[in-house]
This record gives structure tokens, sequence and C-alpha cells, in this order.
């Protein structure tokens, strides 16, 4: 019968805390044998200097004066590695001097001769010394030298420990080792139901995790293990959180570690930490290693400028061959995330080597209404909240942005002492997330504040009248970040393929600002400078990319270089004519004038309603779609909004300004 220990496959973590204790038990040992060796070294100097004070040192002048006197029986000379000479003598009698100011009396004493020649054995002859030669100690001596080298050692092991932040088993020898972390039964999981938003990417992770658990299912038909799996998409979609969810799912040995974590200011520290961790992972296979931000250490070989050899170059050539070379690393699945796939190297890249490239993109409706629920399902919320809204509101947006929203809401309700998260939480916080904070400090004269509200509803205006245009939000005459004021639009539906009749009507709707001023004031302010750069933006994209031109016809005129350094953008090449680019610029300026006359055209046309809602505006500062929308149908707005109402309502108020409130959403 076998060992039921030997075969626990059940629980695998149990293998590496034994070998979480051998590491400790050999930091222990290497403790004790430093803490034996400073402790002998110490103990020797002790006794050498207990030896050295059995005499007392005395001057020069009081070794001469004793030898006058005739005071000095005996002497033992010790000739030292320096030439010079150790008089250790004994008197005849005890005899009383002054020491170092004190008083002493002494039997014994010692005192340096600079030379020892013929003339001083002669004296000592005279006066009835006994005197014999000895070789000074060379052991006791030795270690005296050696003392200040291992006090030496022992700080430069101090401080290159510290600067390697190698404390346990990691020391000055151990630069080469793998920073990889491993994670245990013990840590908090993330499963993949605390996922969402990802599903295509779930789908091949499962399958990886199945393949571990169940490898025979997938080899009776002669498939094999995925070697890596490469995790692209923006920054906030979540590639991280669905690696930490394998790390749950999964039960194999899971080893986490950043691209940034490879590279060192010491040559070939990368290449070696990438053997050990290969190394340990073939040990422990089956099992996860997932790279962090791969990008750091995968990026295009011959990038360097000037030549040379380049330490991250040589550590992705140590990774190309751990992943794909002679040995093969059965069990072994590499999982990498990386937001610049752009700039990694194509050996990368290759099948072999990361078999499958899962994209992890911003997500749909659907997907962000699964991760509003995921992070409103400890909150509570009001009976107001309808998370498909919510989800509608916010396109565009990745799982760290809704996650950010959604704390925010929670942080703005607490603030206003409130039992629950209503949706005037949830505006305020996705106004303060998009648009930046209210900055009500700010003082504003009237004459600048009527302009902005007439450029903000110029904007609003053309939004809400044009058919292909974004619907409008919200309008704001507050000011947020560095505007002092904003039309903030969201889109309709997902667009994953936009119009020319779109982007036209986008430009109009950008220069509907500088029309209504233009209008109203007949004046040019600088409150137009980031609508123009949008607006210069688009029209140059529509011209020289998407072919939207009817002069230049369907040809691009962007070229990707194929330089490597900085990422692939280093420097841009013009790959045509002088003449080309008189009617590139010609045709921008086309397309943007005409945007600006059809602008003007639309609020010349509708010039008392925006004297009407720029009036509104500047009394309430602040109006959403709803409300725009019954002002140009003509009714009357309520004294305050419904969702102002329900939140207010959501505090904790006494029975009689709850009857106010009631008094005022009658009337």
């Amino acid at each position: 019968m076998s060992d039921p220990q030997k075969n626990d496959n059940k629980n695998p973590f149990n293998e590496f805390r034994k070998m979480g204790n051998d590491n400790q038990n050999n930091v222990m040992r290497n403790m004790m044998i430093w803490l034996v060796l400073a402790a002998g070294i110490f103990m020797v100097y002790i006794f050498m200097q207990g030896a050295q004070t059995q005499n007392e040192h005395i001057e020069y002048t009081d070794y001469l004066n004793f030898l006058n006197q005739d005071l000095i029986k005996s002497a033992v000379i010790y000739k030292s590695q320096l030439n010079d000479y150790d008089f250790n003598g004994e008197l005849k009698k005890p005899v009383t001097i002054t020491i170092a100011g004190k008083s002493r009396t002494i039997s014994k004493f010692t005192t340096k001769l600079g030379v020892l020649d013929s003339e001083s054995e002669r004296i000592w002859a005279e006066k009835g010394i006994i005197w014999k030669y000895k070789e000074s100690s060379t052991f006791s001596q030795y270690l005296l030298g050696l003392l200040p080298w291992v006090v030496l050692l022992g700080f430069f092991i101090f401080f290159m420990r510290r600067m390697q932040n190698g404390g346990g088993a990691k020391g000055i020898f151990s630069f080469g080792k793998s920073k990889a972390k491993l994670l245990n039964e013990g840590s908090q999981k993330i499963t993949f139901n605390d996922v969402a938003g990802a599903d295509e990417a779930k789908f091949e992770l499962e399958e990886i995790i199945e393949f571990l658990k169940e490898p025979h299912k997938f080899q009776r038909l002669g498939g094999k293990i995925p070697r890596g799996v490469l995790l692209l998409g923006p920054p906030g979609t979540g590639k991280t959180l669905l690696a930490r969810a394998v790390s749950g799912e999964a039960n194999v040995p899971f080893f986490s570690i950043s691209g940034a974590d490879f590279v060192e200011m010491f040559v070939g520290v990368g290449a070696s930490r990438v053997r050990d961790l290969f190394e340990q992972a073939k040990r422990n296979s089956p099992c996860i290693v997932f790279i962090d931000e791969i990008d750091a250490v995968g990026r295009h070989r011959g990038a360097g400028l000037g030549g040379g050899h380049d330490e991250r170059e040589q550590t992705l050539n140590q990774l190309l061959v751990e992943m794909d070379g002679f040995e093969q690393n059965s069990g072994v699945i590499i999982i990498a995330a990386t937001n610049r796939p752009d700039v990694l190297d194509p050996a990368l890249l290759r099948p072999g080597r990361f078999d499958r490239q899962v994209v992890v993109d911003r997500p749909d409706v659907k997907g962000r209404e699964g991760i509003f629920k995921v992070h409103t399902s400890k909150i509570p919320l009001g009976s107001d909240v309808d998370i498909a809204v919510l989800a509608k509101g916010t396109p565009g947006l990745s799982g760290a942005d809704i996650a950010n929203i959604v704390n925010e809401s929670a942080l703005l309700a607490a603030r206003r002492n409130s039992d629950k998260v209503t949706m005037y939480d949830f505006e305020n916080a996705k106004d303060k997330v998009l648009m930046g904070v209210e900055r009500k400090s700010l003082v504003i004269s009237d004459k600048e504040k009527e302009l902005t509200a007439y450029h903000e509803m110029g904007h609003a205006l053309a939004g809400m009248m044009l058919p292909n245009s974004d619907n409008v939000h919200k309008v704001t005459i507050i000011p947020r970040g560095r505007a002092l004021g904003l039309t903030w639009s969201m889109p309709n539906e997902e667009y994953h393929s936009k119009s020319k009749e779109y982007f036209e009507d986008a430009l109009v709707v950008l220069l509907s600002g500088r029309a209504a001023e233009k209008l109203v004031f007949n004046i040019q302010s600088t409150g137009a400078s980031n609508d123009l750069q949008r607006a210069t933006y688009i029209a140059k994209k529509m011209v020289c990319e998407w072919g939207m031109s009817d002069v230049i016809g369907p040809v691009t005129f962007h070229k990707e270089n194929d330089e490597v350094f900085l990422g692939k953008d280093f420097a841009h090449h013009r790959d045509f004519s002088e003449e080309t680019s008189r009617i590139i610029d010609n045709e921008v300026r086309k397309v943007l004038l005409s945007a600006q006359e059809r602008a003007i055209e639309l609020l010349s046309g509708n010039l008392e309603m925006l004297h009407k809602t720029s009036k509104i505006l500047l009394e309430r500062e602040i109006l959403d779609f709803e409300e725009l929308n019954m002002i140009i149908q003509g009714d009357e707005l309520p004294p305050i909004s419904r969702q102002a109402l329900n939140a207010i309502r959501s505090m904790n108020l006494n029975n009689n300004e709850n009857t106010v409130l009631d008094k005022v959403q009658n009337n």
C-alpha cells in the first residue's frame, strides 16, 4: 500500500511549504555560522587585550628614569613586523609613578623602543639587567589585521542585501535568483465569478485550466498543451485580474513576476533570473507562470542606439530559448499581459511560444452591466438605481474606470450622510471621473460667465439638432479641471465603424461654440482652442487616413515607420511630395471651413432658442439631456430634478423636512 503523503495530488502546495521550511533552516544555519565566527574573533581580541593589560604601558622617559635609577630587574624584548621593539620589563620593587594623570604602583611595564643597538645592550649589561629576545605572536597580529576586513565584509554584505531587498534566503550571491512569487492556498482567491465583461478571454483561459486538470481528455486526440497565452488590451481592461482568477481556479502552482523584475544594473542578471524561474517551474510542473507587463523585457531586439550589447536583449534571448528551445517545458504554461503588443519582438509572438493571443478589449454594454453588478454587489443601492442605464451611459469605459465610478459614488453618498447610493450619486461620480472635479471656488465675472454659457449652449444645441451626432449627456458652466464649461456627449449605441456623415456632424458640434460667440458677441475668444485642436485632428484623419476627401481619393498618407526605439514612434517619414502636402492642407482647411459655415447657419436659424437656453443655463448652471429636451419642446422645468430629489430623500431627514420635500415634488 502506497504512502498517501507521497501521492498527495490534491494539495500540491505541501511540497512548497517544505521547500520554504528548508530555506528558513538554511538561513538560520548561515546566521549561526556568522554569529559563531564573530563571537570567536571577539573572544580572541578580548583575550589579547587582557594579555596586554598585565603590563602597564609607560612613556619612554619613565623607562629612562627606571634605567638610570637601576630599578629594572629583567626584560623581554619582542620585535614587531614594523621594525620596532616592545620592551617588557620587570622592576626590582614596586614603584609609584603618574600614568595618564593618575598615580599608579607598578611592578611590570612595557614601552616602545625605536631602535635597538649594541650601545643599549651595553647599558643593560652595566645595570645588571637580564634580558632575552622573543618573536612577537604573528597569529594574534594576523587576527588583529584581519578584524577590520571582516567588519568591512560584514558591512558590504549588509548593504548589498538591503540593495537587493534579499531578506531571507537571498543575499549577495543571489542576484540571479528569480523574484517570482508563489501564490499559496492561504492568499485571497479571485475566481472567474469575480470577472465580468471578458467572456472570450475567460473561455480561452478556462480551457487551459481544464487542460491542466484533465490533460488526458485532450491528449487522447493528439492535442498538445499550449505553451503560452498573451493577454492583449488597453490599460484597465482586467488582464491582471484574469491572471489572478486563473490562480484562484487552477489547482496548480502559480508563479507571478513582473517583466521589470528580470532586468537589473548588473550584466547577465536578467538571463540568470529567467533560467532560475524556469528551473523552479519545471520542478513544480504542471504549473502556470504569469509575467505582467512583458513589454518591459520583450521589446524588439536591435533597438539600441550606437551599437553594443543590451542587457535587456540578452534577457529576451534567454526567455525565447526557455519557452521553446531544445529542452521542452512540458507542463509549464506562460501567461503574459501587455498593453503594447506593437513593440513586442516577432520571435516572442510566433506559435510555439505564445500559441494564443487573447484580446481583452473594452467591454460592451452587456459587459459593462456585468462589471457594474460585480462592483455594486456589496453596496446598498437606492430604488432608483438602474444598472442597465448606467451601463448604457458609460460607453468606451474600461473595467477600472467603472470600478472608480462605483467607488466615487459610494464616497459621495457617505459624504452627504445617506444610507443608500442613489442614481444621483452615480451621475455625480461619473461627471467627476470623466469631466473632472468641480471648481466652484473659481471667481468668474458675469460677462465671462455669460460668454461661457452661450459657447456651451452652441455645442449643446448643435448636438441636439444634428441627426448623426452623439446625444448630449450634460452641459454645465461650472468650471471643471482646466475648462470653464463643458458639454459632454455620449454615443447612442456601440459604434465599431463610423461614417463620413458622423464625422462631419461632429465637426459642426465642435465649431458651434465658436460660432455662437461670433453670432451673439461678434468676438473670437481663446475658449475654443481645445475645440479647434480636436476638430483639426478629426479633419486630418478624414483626409489623410480614412479616404473621406473627394479630391485626395482613397489614398492614405499615414505610414507606420520601422523605428523600434521608444516604442515605434521615434520618428515619422513623409512619403509624398510638396504638391501633395499643399493639396492635403487645402482639403483639411476646406473641411473645417465647411463645418464652420454649417454651424453658423444652424445657430442663426435657432437664435431665439440659443438665447432662451443660455439664460436658463446661467440660472441653473447645469442641464442634462432630459431638461434640454423639455426646453426645446417648450415645457416648463421642475424646480428640482427627479434624481436630486431622490438623493435628498435618501438622507437622514426628519418628518418636517420630508413634508417640505413632498410639497416641492407636488409643485
